[in-house]
């Protein structure tokens, strides 16, 4: 396979049976990998994100939700009322020609509609069913709706986020949506792994819940092993130090000493006391981290940003700046690893959208082998046609 060909799910379809955005982040990667994603949507209105703004784009007539354009690229769209007895049976066939089938509904939602699990399995036993649900499918509060924010609180980042432990702070972008569609595509790949040896496709099941809790990472074993209850302390890190934003002349900076060699390095370059012992270890150093900020923000107030970032690039210390979103896309670094992808939007023309993070290449030749065209997040119901006709075609063999 040669750049910008098939991509590595080429041949594997997904039924995308989602919406808001957990779901269809899921099936947005599974489509940038080359598989084929067909979006059932509500009659009419489409996914609730095609509603979601400011901001819209394009024509006064036709507005288009960029929140939408954000979750749905390298997809097909067809409308379906699942309440509909003939609409039914179109999902049926829909169902037998998939490899993946994806659902976000609360919990009971697809028994109710006539598609429970057992009968999804029924239809296509090689089908791999990937469910995403608010606060897990079972358990006494399976019946609560999954709202990111409010799982934010839930699963406790929002206590460890903020400048304190009185200043709870969500993350800027619906990060329990996002890393529960992650791993709910994870979770679909390892089960077609699987179905490539037992022929037998299964379920898959993440939540918003489930998502945070598994990124907890070292704050969660603080509290399950060391017993203690993490707090939000800013923007430094809790078990290294220095390690964080900082204050200078004519801005801020990033630094992060995660060695001591560094430390030491560190040190020298800017006159900071590394013989001190309140620093002689990295566990001193984050029990005396705010004296040791101090000096450090005293050392940095001489300088600009720029010229201290390049201080710091040649004494070898790790260091970045905080960009803005708008500077992100406009870095030659970020549109060198295919992070912006150009695509022909059928109301918006050419639109530039966020790429896919995966780089594909050849072992032996170095060669790379990514997937390199992409389509633009359909309008509504626009591949109707298109599918009819690829139906008809999955019939005939």
């Amino acid at each position: 396979m040669q750049a910008g060909t098939a991509g590595p799910l080429n041949g594997y379809v997904v039924l995308d049976l989602t919406r808001a955005l957990a779901g269809p982040h899921a099936a947005m990667m599974m489509g940038d990998l080359g598989a084929k994603v067909i979006k059932v949507e509500a009659m009419e209105v489409g996914d609730d994100t095609r509603g979601w703004g400011p901001p819209f784009v394009g024509p006064e007539d036709d507005p288009q939700a960029t929140y939408f354009l954000s979750c749905n690229r390298n997809k097909e769209s067809l409308t379906l009322n699942l309440k509909d007895s003939a609409h039914k049976e179109k999902l049926v066939e829909l169902i037998k020609s998939s490899d993946v089938l994806m659902e976000n509904f609360r919990t009971g939602v697809l028994d109710r509609l006539g598609f429970s699990m057992q009968r999804l399995h029924e239809l296509n036993p090689r089908l791999v069913i990937m469910s995403i649900t608010g606060f897990g499918h079972d358990g006494p509060e399976a019946h609560r709706s999954g709202y990111d924010q409010i799982l934010q609180g839930e699963a406790g980042l929002m206590s460890i986020t903020g400048s304190g432990p009185d200043d709870p702070q969500k993350v800027g972008v619906p990060i329990a949506d996002l890393l529960s569609g992650m791993y709910g595509a994870y979770g679909a790949l390892a089960a077609l792994l699987e179905r490539e040896k037992t022929g037998r496709g299964q379920v898959v099941r993440t939540s918003l819940l489930a998502s945070i809790i598994g990124v907890h990472a070292f704050q969660g074993t603080r509290a399950t092993v060391a017993g203690q209850n993490p707090q939000a302390i800013g923007n430094h890190h809790p078990s290294i130090s220095p390690y964080g934003l900082y204050g200078c002349g004519d801005g801020k900076v990033q630094i992060s000493i995660g060695s001591e060699k560094l430390w030491v390095k560190f040190a020298d370059a800017f006159g900071l006391p590394a013989e001190d012992p309140r620093f002689a270890s990295n566990a001193l150093r984050v029990e005396y981290r705010v004296q040791l900020n101090g000096l450090i923000e005293e050392a940095f107030s001489g300088y600009g940003a720029q010229e201290l970032l390049k201080l710091l690039d040649e004494a070898g210390i790790p260091s970045g700046k905080v960009r803005s979103i708008e500077e992100v896309y406009q870095w030659d670094q970020v549109k060198s690893q295919g992070l912006v992808v150009e695509v022909e939007h059928e109301v918006l023309g050419k639109i530039d959208l966020p790429g896919p993070p995966l780089r594909f290449f050849d072992p032996a030749t170095e060669q790379e082998l990514t997937k390199t065209q992409h389509s633009a997040p359909p309008v509504l119901n626009a591949h109707a046609e298109a599918i009819e006709q690829w139906l008809h075609s999955v019939k005939e063999n």
